[in-house]
């Protein structure tokens, strides 16, 4: 690697890395919107979140290779929590202040939270299983991953078959030039190179941040759950406050619970089975308090998502809360 042949500071490295990548999420984010003025806000929002979650899975598979099972297993937590409560706070955030009232499609929205609890007992039930057994859970992790995954894929089939009308609604002609003037070809294609780029860039940030952590005394768990998952989202948080900033709450929304459901339903079997190639297990067993908080952030995200409309405030609401668990995980 160029930054070991030059000897830099693990610290420069990583703070040039996650400034790097700032730039690359706003192509990813630029590119969506031009993608989502040719299809709808739901197969925008997926392609999105997929790409945005590719950076994330090759930056905890280097994890893995390296050892640092916790840290993957924290920014998997991180990248839900970011998700759910800091992302979509600070979208409601941007996008309600010039605005009284923020409305969605409420049916969608029930159908992702629908998903996150199944996400959330998949996480749960291996970590009870440890707790209260004495029996190995990577079997039963295995099980688990592998139902999760299915029933993502099976939720992908159903909503773009049997919801297509929803889906299809919102269609843009395809001879009609996006905003910022990108073809769809060009968007494809800048979309593609971007998260080829912000892939590269993760391998080098995971080479860093274990010794930044020591540096500065911070946990582990601190570090998955904060830094990385923040950094590894960094390109659906630019799409997603990017997009409710110029009123698109429907599609900043869908970014954020699309993203949550590939990381947990998608993302966690991927990790378990490169486990498995790799001859480094990974269980799906979490502790305690990262169940529940990904259970409070599931709960209060319904809370605010139930009646189809929202606000800043409420914004605010998933905001505080993520700073509390945040600060929590800080001094844990």
């Amino acid at each position: 690697m160029l930054t070991d042949i030059l000897h830099f500071d693990s610290l420069v490295v990583f703070v040039l890395t996650a400034i790097a990548i700032i730039p690359i999420a706003k192509l990813i984010g630029d590119s969506t919107e031009a993608l989502a003025h040719y299809y709808s806000t739901g197969v925008s929002a997926v392609l999105n979140s997929t790409c945005g979650n590719l950076v994330e899975i090759v930056l905890a598979v280097f994890a893995i290779k390296a050892g640092l099972i916790d840290l993957v297993k924290a920014s998997i937590t991180g990248s839900i929590l970011g998700n759910i409560l800091l992302i979509s706070g600070l979208s409601l955030i941007a996008g309600g202040f010039p605005r009284k009232e923020l409305t969605f499609r409420k049916s969608t929205i029930e159908i992702q939270t629908s998903m996150l609890m199944i996400a959330l007992a998949g996480l749960l039930t291996p970590t009870i299983f440890s707790l209260t057994t004495n029996r190995s859970p990577v079997i039963l992790s295995d099980f688990v991953a592998l139902i999760m995954i299915l029933v993502y894929i099976i939720g992908i089939i159903f909503s773009f078959r049997y919801n297509k009308h929803i889906i299809t609604s919102e269609a843009r002609p395809v001879d009609v030039v996006s905003p910022n003037g990108w073809s769809k070809r060009t968007s494809i294609a800048v979309l593609g190179c971007s998260t080829i780029a912000a892939a590269f860039l993760s391998e080098i940030l995971i080479r860093s941040v274990e010794h930044v952590g020591k540096n500065f005394q911070l946990s582990e768990l601190f570090i998955g759950v904060v830094v990385v998952a923040v950094i590894g989202n960094a390109a659906e948080h630019s799409s997603a406050i990017t997009l409710a900033r110029k009123g698109k709450v429907d599609l900043s929304l869908e970014i954020t619970s699309a993203s949550s459901i590939q990381i947990a339903l998608f993302a966690v079997p991927i990790l378990v089975l490169a486990g498995l190639i790799m001859d480094t297990p990974v269980t799906l067993v979490f502790t305690l308090f990262e169940v529940v908080a990904v259970f409070l952030a599931v709960l209060l995200a319904h809370f605010v998502a139930s009646d189809g409309s929202t606000n800043w405030l409420e914004g605010l609401q998933l905001l505080s809360l993520y700073m509390i668990i945040a600060a929590t995980f800080f001094f844990m």
